[in-house]
């Protein structure tokens, strides 16, 4: 089906963000997997995109997916037009979209991503699925490659050490398998901690095997759509130390600090920090 979006969309902005690991681009367009649900999706002219899916999956899944209600445009234009290095981040990452993701699988995909450059982190989150091989309708993508869902907490938990292992997870393998634990045996709701503050989920997170503040804060950004949250690894704060040496307005920009941190971000990494 073909939908127009008339707001900030760029599938390769998103693709490399840093927030998502199973968006990759595939021939002609994107190969998408979230959960246990795939789409091809490619653009076709200047605001007009093709989903390779049903208008019924398209509404009831993919239009959340990519938070297509938000207007991310308004949000640009809520930046203080004297803060030139914003202004151009935000310029250069216009398109970026903070995606609805599934807080399980954020959770173990960023668990998996600690000391890990993107390349390692999308290599061993394919391995872990193909591991489980939960194939998504023996679906394959545009390049002929089976398409697998992302396992469920179960599914890791039956794991051995040694199946974890081959998935190239290193120390953080025993974290892996200490959340699908903790999640089957009801220690962590992560689902119904959707309803808790900020404050609150932070401290829950925070209580689990392998999970610090930077890991917690991209749960809360992209596995529950806190739009207000603001991860920091190592380019993050190199840009507030040498951009905002006396504080960034987090004021300002309450409650979309995740998007002003998402183009901060990918215009860092891509360009270097001056």
């Amino acid at each position: 089906m073909i939908i127009k979006i008339d707001d900030d969309f760029d599938l390769k902005k998103i693709a490399d963000s840093g927030q998502c690991f199973r968006f990759n681009e595939c021939g002609d367009g994107y190969s998408v997997t979230a959960s246990d649900k795939h789409l091809f999706i490619k653009q076709i002219s200047e605001n007009e995109y093709e989903f390779n899916c049903s208008e019924k999956d398209y509404n009831d899944f993919w239009k959340s997916y990519f938070d297509l209600d938000t207007s991310y445009r308004d949000i640009r234009k809520r930046i203080n037009k004297d803060d030139e290095y914003l202004r151009s981040a935000a310029e250069y990452g216009k398109g970026i979209r903070i995606l609805k993701q599934d807080p399980w699988e954020m959770l173990i995909s960023f668990i998996i991503s600690q000391r890990k450059n993107i390349p390692a982190i999308k290599a061993s989150i394919e391995k872990l699925c193909a591991l489980v091989g939960r194939e998504i309708k023996t679906e394959k993508n545009a390049n002929g490659d089976n398409i697998y869902a992302f396992p469920t907490p179960g599914e890791i938990a039956k794991l051995s050490d040694k199946e974890l292992s081959s998935c190239g997870l290193g120390y953080r393998d025993k974290y892996v398998k200490k959340a699908a634990s903790d999640v089957l045996s009801g220690e962590a709701e992560l689902y119904k901690w959707q309803d808790l503050s900020d404050d609150d989920l932070m401290e829950r997170l925070l209580k689990l095997f392998g999970v610090g503040v930077k890991v917690a804060n991209c749960e809360i950004l992209f596995g529950y759509h806190r739009l207000d949250a603001f991860p920091k690894d190592v380019w993050i704060n190199r840009v507030l130390e040498s951009k905002y040496p006396e504080g960034f307005n987090f004021d300002k920009y309450e409650p979309f600090n995740g998007v002003m941190q998402q183009y901060l971000f990918f215009y860092s990494r891509s360009n270097g920090v001056l």
